[in-house]
């Protein structure tokens, strides 16, 4: 609430007095009563002024007293914003730091599967030249059983038997005759010995 007061008369106005001759005389009672009304004026145009001050004072009062809670409001207000971002700060130099534990991580991590991926490669490596070598093994064993095949074939197989049956059959043959051959060293061997165990009886007889 804006208020300008401005005075309609001019106190200096009523009081200064015309310039009077050099001879001082009475002054006349119209002039008197004009004085007086303009007294009147001014007095009540000062009441109106400082009604209207009054009114303007209690007028700013009922602006200041709201002002002055907002203020304590905003005031309490701010403390708690304060409060809150300290507590944020504090909270985002925790998550900072969680962040660069969990990049370090990320990067420990990053190593190990890295590692992991080279151990993989070596491994496939591996597992390639051990299969390249099952194969070339698989493969002559292909190869030989492709030679078996083509030796042992059903129309030969009679034969096969044939032959195995009589190679069987002499090596019983030879085996017997080692055995009888065997057994005839065996008993010479042992007419030997009770030969010369008689011959050493006689001899150590008187």
């Amino acid at each position: 609430m804006s208020v300008i007061l401005e005075s309609s008369f001019n106190i200096e106005d009523i009081i200064k007095t015309p310039k009077s001759p050099v001879r001082r005389t009475e002054p006349k009672p119209t002039e008197l009563l004009i004085k007086l009304r303009k007294l009147q004026q001014a007095k009540k145009s000062l009441e109106d002024d400082v009604k209207e001050t009054m009114i303007f004072r209690c007028a700013r009062k009922e602006e200041e007293d709201p002002l002055t809670a907002e203020a304590l409001q905003l005031e309490g207000t701010l403390h708690e914003k304060e409060e809150l971002n300290r507590s944020l700060q504090l909270k985002c130099e925790d998550i900072q730091l969680e962040a660069q534990r969990q990049l370090e991580q990320i990067h420990q991590k990053e190593e190990l599967v890295k590692q992991y991926c080279f151990q993989i490669q070596e491994t496939k490596l591996k597992h390639r030249k051990i299969r390249m070598k099952f194969e070339n093994q698989l493969q002559q064993l292909m190869e030989q059983h492709k030679n078996l095949s083509a030796v042992f074939t059903p129309q030969r197989l009679p034969a096969e038997i044939q032959s195995a049956e009589y190679t069987t059959e002499q090596l019983l043959k030879a085996e017997q005759q080692k055995l009888e051959q065997l057994t005839k060293l065996l008993d010479g061997l042992s007419h030997t010995q009770n030969v010369e165990m008689h011959m050493d009886t006689c001899e150590k007889a008187p």
